[in-house]
């Protein structure tokens, strides 16, 4: 590949945002390494992506040599210091890492990049507890950033702390109410917390993610058990069990429909069937 073939190519990459860390690498290795000079000012971001792209495939020879040029020519630059804390996060100083995610912090608080990092740190170290602290905080400033809310719910959950991870889902469904997602999501931890009025709302929202995108099959069969857990509950009155048995023979028909409009055979189709006919789920006594 001629030196220019491959700098188009990597220039392709970085403006389309593609991940391609191993190409990238090799890319610089055999080509561009020894034209990096005939590429101008431009260098300079091609061996900042080179440098991350090293880094994602744990080339750290590749990715402390291109650091230490970019060190060189923008001494105390910020962009500068987040490549040095991956580099540290990558070869597992983490200490060392968050003091300089710390240091970017303090200039510039705006950046919501360093505290991200900080999370991912904690949860790779197993501090789950420090990371929904520090992602609790980041969402004072940062309340719109879907994928924080997103993630704190999943690190509330690895705690089983299931009201706060249902009250994340809730802001979620409240910033896009149309994402089907969120609203099966919010339903499946509704079922696990269980109890009868958690089990009605996780039906409700079973109910919204299928009108949603009727094709969401996980909905589809948590409507199946939320309904049969409501129907075993002592508090469900005849006109609820009336409702759940008709949700029931709704959804299974729907489930059926799926399988049979799918490209499977008609002994796995009918295997489907024998198995949700003799579905029985054991509930607890006090729901």
């Amino acid at each position: 590949m001629h030196w220019s073939e491959a700098r188009d190519l990597v220039r392709k990459w970085r403006e389309e945002n593609v991940r391609k860390s191993q190409e990238l690498v090799d890319i610089w290795e055999q080509t561009l390494k020894n034209k990096a000079h005939k590429l101008g000012d431009e260098q300079y971001l091609v061996l900042e992506q080179v440098c991350v792209a090293a880094l994602d495939c744990h080339r750290l020879e590749v990715a402390g040599k291109c650091l230490q040029q970019l060190s060189y020519n923008f001494p105390g630059s910020l962009r500068i210091r987040s490549l040095q804390a991956l580099h540290f996060e990558a070869i597992e100083r983490y200490d060392e890492a968050l003091e300089f995610l710390d240091s970017i912090i303090k200039r510039d608080e705006t950046n919501p990049a360093p505290r991200k990092r900080k999370v991912a740190i904690f949860k790779a170290r197993g501090r789950i507890q420090d990371a929904i602290k520090e992602l609790t905080e980041y969402l004072k400033k940062f309340m719109i950033d879907q994928e924080a809310w997103q993630e704190l719910s999943e690190l509330y959950l690895l705690e089983q702390e299931y009201s706060k991870a249902a009250f994340c889902m809730e802001e979620l469904i409240l910033h896009n109410p149309h994402n089907h997602l969120f609203h099966q999501r919010l339903a499946d931890i509704k079922y696990t917390q269980g109890g009868y009025d958690n089990l009605d709302l996780a039906k409700s929202y079973y109910c919204q993610a299928i009108k949603l995108n009727p094709m969401n099959m996980r909905a589809l069969y948590g409507l199946v058990l939320t309904c049969y857990n409501l129907i075993a509950s002592q508090k469900c009155t005849s006109a609820k069990k009336k409702e759940a048995n008709n949700l029931i023979t709704w959804a299974l028909k729907r489930i059926q429909e799926r399988y049979r409009t799918s490209n499977i055979e008609d002994n796995q189709v009918s295997a489907i069937e024998n198995l949700m006919s003799s579905l029985q789920i054991n509930t607890a006594p006090n729901l």
